[in-house]
């Protein structure tokens, strides 16, 4: 496997990691942080991994359609992963994010990767937007505030100000939304005429 997939595949490899160290003291009905404290710097990696696999594709001359397809497939495999288990707390406040507001992103992402699809069958191979970059470097952030936010519940360390950082947080979810369609028209502005054909 070329060292830029390989980069790439580390983000869905991680995603089951992710889901099992963070729903492990909701199983056990131990709210322990350890989980998290470990699934954070891994987290980190994973994501940073979405910058590694472009430049090595770039310096290595790795560049292909396979990876144009490939690398935003491991972005929404790891982010929506994530999103689910942010939906989920261990805690009894509730979680960060909306189940509505998950349907909603993951409808956006079904429907980006059928039009990838269609777009591959006719021979185009689509690579991200800014559009598409900025609303995953929102889904990014939005993502670690949610896990913040969890790492404080789990260290017992709720402030008294916690509902209005959860709000944020449901704010910072409602614009990754906003966002995420946005970029989605974009794109069907510049490759619709492939679902035409």
């Amino acid at each position: 496997m070329k060292l830029s997939n390989t980069f790439t595949f580390i983000r869905i490899l991680y995603a089951p990691i992710f889901l099992i160290l963070y729903f492990l003291p909701i199983w056990t009905g131990i709210p322990s942080a350890i989980s998290l404290i470990i699934s954070i710097p891994l987290l980190i990696f994973a994501e940073f991994t979405d910058y590694l696999d472009g430049h090595y594709a770039r310096k290595r001359n790795e560049v292909s359609d396979f990876g144009k397809m490939f690398d935003p497939f491991a972005d929404v495999f790891l982010h929506l992963s994530t999103f689910v288990c942010y939906m989920f707390s261990a805690g009894t406040m509730g979680g960060y994010v909306n189940p509505v507001i998950f349907i909603l992103l993951m409808w956006r992402e079904i429907s980006q990767n059928f039009l990838r699809m269609v777009a591959a069958k006719q021979g185009t191979a689509i690579a991200a937007r800014k559009g598409g970059k900025y609303k995953t470097v929102l889904y990014i952030f939005s993502g670690f505030y949610a896990l913040f936010l969890e790492l404080l519940v789990r260290l017992n360390a709720v402030p008294d100000c916690f509902g209005a950082l959860k709000l944020a947080s449901s704010i910072l979810f409602i614009l990754c939304v906003v966002l995420s369609y946005a970029s989605f028209i974009d794109y069907l502005r510049h490759f619709g005429k492939v679902l035409k054909q």
